[in-house]
């Protein structure tokens, strides 16, 4: 009997982390996406798309469908150009990111195509109409109308953002199955609000993530103790914290975090003018606060922990210390005042690898004054001013930010132990746990280095795994 026929093509995300877009084409004829992101920084596609190249590059006819492991710009932000091009198809994701997705294409709309908000009202209309929302566990089938194979997927929760998950695709043909499973981004174990990933049965071809497959982050207890100290010691320096944070995810955590550190320490000094319960934490990200609003009215898909927090009577992402920011003027007169006076505050802001978005006028304002630190709880991927900032800034060197240079002055620091991704322990544990392994890893979103440290550690402990980087 003839086998099913499959072959995976790798759009984005191959030379870098960002771009996520890949292909499972069947027989040669129809074939679905998962995912169509936005690259950042230097990174780009095999076939010429940049961050700044956003025009589709490749054929899609033949595409059915679009399934979405989540709604981070890097996996979603080239969403308006596939329709552009012509795509007809579903847009398949999870409940959660069916509510989260227009407001983050919105926004991205605004940014970077067109500032009239009929078109992009009309637009959105479009992406809701499309948009197919399907329970974590449950089987989904995809038509393929000119062949007998049959396709499904299933989603399960990766514990990136809310919403997140991996994709489980079966491909049926004369009774045969062929199994391949696309990880997203998989999150760190016990990461704040969101249920930890559980790796499935297994799969024939796993399509892996490798963005920290280098390296194991510090655990829950240590990653707030480190914070905790990381902002003690920023308040020493009398000045303003800045933390460039990703609107949907990375903030939200944050804010339980703090909430978390202020309910446990809030009568201990936070610095020799003020205890922790008189920290001001300021969100100034309009994105950022509309995202924390649905992830409030998702609190079935919180965690025990986070849901026994709100059974207490906390209000862990709206907490008597924490202030948003609405519009523009607001913003400009808080930077403004915070430059002026340097006064103690934490400031959350997008985006987070400062390519745009409020953070960079915070940037601008305060990295020449020493008083000021920045802390980096995310991955900066090169060509980014994050990573300009991270690299550069410990040796007081400068950024290029719009065209301008900025020296820094400001103290810069790394908590890399609020990444939002598995690390290499946590992307082992998902291979480990499958009862039946992949015959093949194909390692992606992850720098070069990384990926082949990981693909050497992956070999040695799976030799009868074939790993390879695309």
């Amino acid at each position: 009997m003839k086998k099913a026929v499959y072959e995976i093509i790798h759009h984005g995300a191959v030379d870098g982390v960002t771009g996520s877009c890949h292909e499972l084409k069947i027989n040669n004829k129809e074939g679905i996406l998962i995912d169509c992101g936005l690259f950042q920084g230097a990174e780009k596609s095999s076939d010429g798309a940049d961050a700044n190249q956003l025009e589709i590059e490749f054929e899609i006819s033949h595409i059915k469908a679009l399934v979405v492991t989540h709604c981070h710009i890097d996996h979603v932000g080239r969403i308006p150009y596939l329709l552009g091009a012509g795509f007809d198809g579903s847009i398949i994701c999870t409940m959660p990111t069916a509510k989260l997705l227009p407001l983050i294409l919105k926004d991205a709309l605004h940014i970077g195509v067109t500032k009239n908000k009929r078109l992009i009202e009309r637009f959105i209309d479009l992406i809701e109409e499309r948009i197919v929302a399907v329970e974590y566990g449950k089987w989904h089938n995809i038509e393929l109308p000119t062949q007998n194979a049959e396709l499904k997927i299933k989603f399960s929760p990766a514990g990136h953002v809310i919403g997140s998950a991996y994709v489980e695709c079966e491909i049926k043909e004369n009774n045969k199955v062929d199994q391949v499973l696309f990880s997203g981004d998989l999150g760190a174990t016990h990461t704040p609000i969101l249920i930890s990933p559980n790796a499935p049965e297994g799969t024939d071809v796993l399509i892996l993530e490798s963005t920290y497959g280098d390296k194991n982050h510090n655990g829950r207890k240590e990653r707030r103790k480190v914070l905790k100290s990381i902002v003690e010691h920023c308040f020493k320096d009398r000045g303003v914290i800045i933390i460039p944070a990703f609107s949907i995810g990375r903030t939200q955590e944050l804010l339980y975090e703090f909430e978390q550190i202020i309910h446990e320490f809030g009568e201990t000094k936070a610095h020799d003018k003020g205890k922790w319960e008189d920290v001001e934490v300021v969100i100034d990200s309009p994105l950022a606060n509309n995202f924390t609003e649905v992830y409030k009215s998702l609190k079935d898909f919180w965690d025990y922990e986070a849901q026994d927090v709100v059974k207490k009577g906390r209000h862990p992402l709206a907490f008597d210390q924490m202030t948003t920011i609405g519009d523009h003027k607001e913003h400009l007169s808080t930077v403004e005042y915070l430059s002026k006076t340097a006064r103690p505050t934490i400031v959350i802001a997008a985006s987070g690898m400062c390519t745009g978005g409020r953070v960079v006028n915070y940037l601008k304002s305060m990295l020449g004054d020493s008083r000021t630190d920045v802390v980096f709880v995310g991955y900066q991927s090169v060509g980014t001013p994050g990573r300009d900032i991270q690299k550069y800034g410990p040796r007081g060197g400068y950024v290029d930010i719009d065209g301008k240079r900025f020296d820094i002055k400001a103290q810069i620091h790394t908590l890399r132990g609020y990444s939002a991704h598995a690390d290499q322990e946590g992307l082992l544990d998902f291979v480990r746990k499958m009862k039946k392994k992949p015959q093949e890893i194909r390692l992606v979103h992850g720098d070069d280095r990384i990926k082949r440290i990981f693909q050497d550690v992956l070999q040695k402990e799976f030799p009868d795994i074939n790993v390879l980087i695309p």
